[in-house]
């Protein structure tokens, strides 16, 4: 089958919401940063919206559910439902669902955006690598997170447990810079065993395929991803791929 649409970053003649559909948007870097709005960014996706434009949010922050993201975009006047959301906590919650029988013990190292989705995909979150999971599954904890959790991930890895990440982005915006984000914490378990994890998070179709494309009237849509060096890189420059 030969290739339609385009397949790297160039311009539109268009305005983009002429000539898509949908548009699925990172959110951290992208629409807010901590809890404050980008600049122009609330004014830019009304002005789409109002276009006929679809809007779709797309994140590898697996901190928050849905709901609380949703809930953020509509008080910062980006209106917004929980339909709207998916996030890398979702992703990899199917990715190991899709290995590991219902009411299967999973060690929960992350926040709960990352339980939420587990125990909606049937898995029971744990906290030790004593209560014999049957994986380990990792995700941005917040700022808060405590090396504790690392060295647990590593204890049940280093036994062999299977491990999951949602997503290797190693820095992620806040109101005050650049901090370290989930990659940064997963390179830490990486380095402690050796071992390697599977990944389910942006830009792994795992993350944007089956549930974001879907209101498209025409099944075309743009991308747009992360503004941080590490995001960029790891996008492979990808972040207005489109496809019909």
């Amino acid at each position: 089958m030969s290739q339609t649409g385009r397949i790297k970053p160039s311009g539109s003649e268009r305005a983009l919401n002429e000539a898509y559909d949908t548009a699925l948007l990172d959110l951290d870097g992208v629409v807010y940063a901590g809890g404050a709005a980008i600049a122009h960014a609330v004014d830019a996706l009304a002005e789409a919206r109002d276009g006929g434009m679809h809007l779709a949010y797309v994140t590898n922050n697996a901190l928050r559910t849905p709901d609380a993201v949703a809930a953020h975009l509509t008080e910062l006047g980006v209106p917004a439902e929980a339909t709207d959301v998916i996030t890398s906590a979702q992703a990899v919650a199917r990715l190991v669902s899709d290995q590991l029988p219902e009411g299967s013990r999973v060690l929960l190292i992350g926040g709960e955006g990352l339980r939420v989705a587990l125990e909606e995909r049937g898995l029971v979150p744990v906290e030790s690598a004593d209560d014999d999971p049957a994986a380990v599954v990792q995700g941005y904890g917040g700022p808060d997170f405590t090396w504790s959790r690392l060295a647990e991930a590593s204890y049940a890895v280093a036994r062999g447990v299977p491990w999951f990440a949602s997503n290797t982005d190693l820095t992620i915006p806040s109101g005050r810079g650049i901090a370290p984000g989930n990659g940064a914490a997963v390179e830490a378990v990486r380095i402690a065993t050796g071992a390697e994890p599977q990944v389910a998070g942006k830009p792994l179709p795992r993350c944007t395929g089956r549930r974001c494309c879907g209101p498209a009237r025409r099944s075309r849509w743009w991308s747009g991803t992360g503004s941080t060096r590490t995001s960029r890189a790891r996008t492979t420059a990808g972040s207005t791929r489109c496809w019909c």
